[in-house]
């Protein structure tokens, strides 16, 4: 009974996989007019754009002619997640995504791209940049006309090394929308702003 079960459970395990390789990527079009709602008004526009192609690859749909990045929904992902971010934070950005198709989990790849950013190899932002991350649960993304709705936007700079005390900030909210610090002192602290959601 026992190995049935297991059996089972992994064929389920398997069947959810594929479903999500297989799951249906949407025209470049949609992609990028919903990867942009991440950035400010006024950088959509200029914005390079990475989505996926009919094989899921990470690829470049628009080369655009600001300093912002902006990274489409992944379609085998659950829910929707589109972020736009400063080119300076590329390097940073396009390891995380090479050691996660590794199958690192999260504690690795942060220990790894630290290391690799105090010994030079993985070259971090000498100033204070920004990411925005725009969200919405998957029936509030139409993938034809690249539509979305209840999406949530947050923002986060990213200022590698600063601390608490260097900043000013907080290491946790105490209350809506306040500005804090996270992994403060290592190459990936960053400024977290989480406006209240509606």
């Amino acid at each position: 009974m026992k190995k049935t079960l297991a059996l089972a459970f992994m064929a389920l395990l398997a069947w959810r996989a594929e479903a999500q390789q297989k799951a249906p990527v949407p025209a470049a079009e949609a992609q990028i007019k919903a990867a942009v709602l991440a950035a400010p008004a006024d950088k959509r526009e200029g914005a390079t754009v990475y989505g996926y192609n009919k094989a899921g690859e990470l690829v470049t749909l628009r080369k655009g002619s600001n300093e912002l990045i902006c990274l489409a929904d992944d379609p085998a992902q659950e829910g929707f997640s589109a972020a736009c971010y400063h080119k300076d934070l590329e390097p940073f950005m396009a390891r995380g995504r090479e050691l996660r198709k590794a199958g690192k989990d999260h504690k690795a790849i942060f220990e790894t791209r630290e290391e690799e950013a105090k010994s030079g190899k993985l070259k971090m932002p000498k100033q204070p940049t920004t990411l925005f991350v725009y969200t919405a649960p998957a029936e509030g993304f139409n993938a034809n006309t690249g539509e979305v709705k209840d999406g949530y936007l947050r923002y986060v700079v990213y200022i590698p090394y600063a601390t608490a005390e260097s900043t000013g900030l907080p290491l946790k909210p105490e209350g809506p929308a306040m500005p804090w610090i996270m992994y403060p002192g290592t190459h990936g602290a960053h400024i977290m702003i989480n406006p209240p959601r509606e």
